[in-house]
């Protein structure tokens, strides 16, 4: 029995980058050795073992075989002489094909070290046609990894646009789309994640629906990396990318993130961003009392001021985007007229003698009143 460190452990090791995770490539040993050596098993496709102490995940040796489509379309093989190469051969990315032995010397037989000098993301092998996961994951890479300076290598991304051509990719289910996606949405460039999905033309499968929304060179893009920018979390940052007057409705926003089952808190933000962000942006400069009220009753601000907060939040992006002003001050008066409003309590106008729609009346009233003073201040 060998073991081998691999996979993403190696690669930011080489990158002088945190390492998070350890995955681990058991070569020579059978399930029947791993569980006399008290390895939990786990794994249901292929046999995956957790560490009795450390509870790392051990996989044993594999090869695959394509068996149908999509990225669950294989039939795996382990077995004692299964190699180390056999095992790597199979991964995406030569920079993810390495391992490291219990010495600590590098095992790169497909060129992994010499593409992450060159800051390249190249397949390993033709093999990496048949899962179209990995169209997204190369994509991911891409954002996770440009700040330093890292490119899809050309024919990579040739065979990417070969796997739309010949219809693999449409075998991509929309909750993967949806699981790769977030975690784009997390990285330190996640437009690049939808560039390089339009450069192999991966959009107009995986997402054909939202290409009006951040169709390249979009503000809906720009959005997005001005949300990065500002370290807005994934919620703001899907909801920035909304931004472009594309002639959709709100509907069809929830419609799409239906499709893919986006979050309810995303797609609610993401709709509220869409319906009143241009609103808020061409109204700052003149803002009244009677307009912010409607506003505020718009976006459900009165039961739920930490969403206006995140809507502000991702209007400030869009501002960025498109070259409006929407200053940190002006968002600071928002939630302080906001703050006023919620301060103004239905139960002291019960408390006068009003009842039913005449609470609501009067209490709406008192609302525009103390903003119409605060403003004049």
């Amino acid at each position: 029995m060998k073991i081998f460190l691999v996979g993403g452990a190696v690669r930011d090791k080489l990158l002088n980058l945190p390492v998070k995770d350890h995955d681990w490539v058991v070569v020579g040993s059978s399930p029947e050795e791993m569980k006399s050596q008290g390895f939990q098993p786990v794994g249901q496709d292929f046999p995956v073992f957790l560490h009795p102490q450390s509870k790392e995940e051990y996989a044993l040796a594999r090869t695959e075989r394509k068996s149908g489509h999509g990225y669950g379309g294989f039939v795996f093989h382990t077995a004692p002489d299964v190699t180390l190469e056999e095992d790597l051969i199979r991964r995406d990315l030569t920079i993810n094909a390495m391992a490291e032995d219990s010495q600590g010397q590098l095992h790169d037989p497909y060129g992994g070290k010499k593409d992450l000098e060159n800051r390249l993301l190249r397949h390993v092998s033709s093999a990496f046609q048949e899962d179209p996961l990995r169209i997204l994951r190369v994509a991911r890479f891409a954002a996770r990894f440009h700040h330093l300076g890292f490119k899809v290598a050309p024919e990579t991304l040739q065979l990417m646009t070969r796997m739309v051509e010949s219809g693999e990719a449409s075998y991509l289910v929309p909750e993967r789309v949806w699981q790769e996606t977030v975690r784009a949405l997390s990285e330190p460039s996640p437009q690049i994640y939808f560039e390089v999905l339009f450069a192999c033309n991966a959009m107009s499968v995986v997402m054909p629906d939202w290409i009006p929304f951040i169709s390249a060179p979009a503000t809906g893009l720009k959005a997005l990396e001005a949300a990065v920018k500002e370290g807005k979390p994934e919620e703001i940052r899907f909801a920035a990318t909304f931004s472009t007057e594309s002639g959709l409705n709100v509907e069809q926003i929830k419609s799409l993130s239906k499709h893919l089952k986006v979050p309810s808190s995303y797609t609610e933000l993401a709709s509220l961003t869409f319906q009143y962000s241009q609103t808020v942006l061409d109204n700052i400069a003149s803002i009244d009392a009677e307009f912010l009220m409607t506003l505020f009753e718009q976006t459900d601000a009165f039961r739920r001021p930490e969403r206006f907060t995140h809507f502000l939040e991702a209007c400030s992006c869009i501002a960025t985007a498109k070259e409006q002003e929407l200053s940190a001050e002006a968002c600071s008066t928002l939630q302080s007229l906001l703050e006023l409003c919620l301060s103004i309590n239905a139960r002291d106008i019960v408390a006068q003698g009003f009842k039913g729609k005449a609470v609501g009346e009067q209490l709406r009233k008192l609302r525009v009143e103390q903003m119409q003073e605060k403003l004049k201040q």
